[in-house]
């Protein structure tokens, strides 16, 4: 692929179309760059679409580069919660863990009644959560309107995506083991079930992830229930007999959940890492940022990491406040 993408050559083009990919398309095309997003599936088919997408809690010192991504991602879906039709909304919910855990300096810890049977130690926030599908397209109209576009291709090559553009970012995810290469990207699949609301505000969230783990994320109309964590496996297609563990253990938790109707089921492969790779190269004269392996934490992680590829690929001086 060398002929330009819709018959103009745009200023940047973005490789992948999950939250990753649109959120810095967005960053860049609202800093006045023409922009086109160049990739194989839309948004709503991307893994994006079915990521759990709780945002935060800030844990860890000032200073670190995640903490910094990560308080960048609540501050931003915090603000986009009082905006209509972005699918962004505040919750209070428990993180709790099966161990007697230290709780976060200045936190609300739970009460021994508020803590489930197996559960040793716990917290109260209150935290964005995200429904994907809404915000994949809240992201999408943001860019058209600030004038860029997303375009279907199947780049074998990073050097296709050079030919077409002066900048170019690679936010691939799972795609960069082929064309970076990148052998460091594995798959970890996830997988949930969505069942309607039985009347539920409030989240739960069985903290650290392991194999099997548990947790609940409400939304006006529905519920989406978690979780697994299984390294390397790339079947995409839901497991009855996990998505029946997954129900049980929602519902020893939240009763309401054992009669709620399910809608459905979704799998993901969260694109894995061992540290997000963030960092500009120069390739052929072109000028490319990588963004890619974030893992689980893909939204929490985008505007953070949108903001600074955007930095990499402009210059800090071009930030106008986005």
């Amino acid at each position: 692929m060398t002929e330009p993408i819709g018959g103009a050559r745009p200023e940047v083009a973005v490789i992948g179309a999950g939250v990753i990919g649109l959120t810095l398309a967005v960053c860049l095309a609202e800093r006045g760059r023409a922009v086109v997003v160049l990739s194989r599936d839309q948004p709503l088919a991307t893994t994006s679409a079915v990521a759990s997408a709780m945002i935060g809690p800030v844990l860890g010192p000032d200073g670190d580069p995640l903490v910094a991504r990560v308080r960048a991602g609540v501050e931003a879906f915090t603000a986009l919660a009082s905006v209509t039709g972005t699918g962004v909304y505040l919750r209070r919910g428990r993180l709790v863990s099966r161990t007697e855990d230290p709780l976060p300096p200045g936190s609300e810890p739970c009460a021994p009644g508020e803590l489930p049977d197996g559960f040793g130690s716990g917290f109260w926030a209150r935290l964005p959560l995200v429904d994907m599908r809404v915000y994949l397209d809240y992201l999408t109209r943001r860019l058209t309107a600030a004038g860029g576009r997303i375009e279907e291709a199947e780049l074998r090559t990073l050097a296709e995506a050079a030919a077409l553009a002066p900048l170019v970012a690679n936010c691939s995810g799972l795609g960069a083991r082929e064309l970076v290469p990148d052998a460091t990207v594995t798959a970890v699949r996830g997988q949930h079930v969505i069942v309607d609301n039985p009347g539920l505000e409030e989240f739960f969230v069985e903290d650290p992830f392991g194999p099997a783990w548990t947790a609940y994320w409400p939304y006006p109309d529905h519920v989406v229930l978690g979780g697994i964590k299984v390294l390397g496996d790339e079947n995409t297609e839901p497991d009855p007999a996990v998505a029946a563990q997954i129900l049980d253990r929602c519902g020893q938790v939240e009763p309401r959940l054992r009669r709620a109707r399910v809608r459905g089921h979704q799998v993901g492969l969260r694109p894995t890492r061992p540290a997000v790779r963030l960092e500009a190269e120069d390739l052929g004269g072109t000028r490319m940022v990588h963004n890619y392996g974030h893992g689980s934490a893909g939204v929490m992680l985008s505007w953070g990491c949108a903001r600074e590829a955007a930095d990499l690929l402009l210059g800090p001086a071009a930030r106008d406040g986005d």
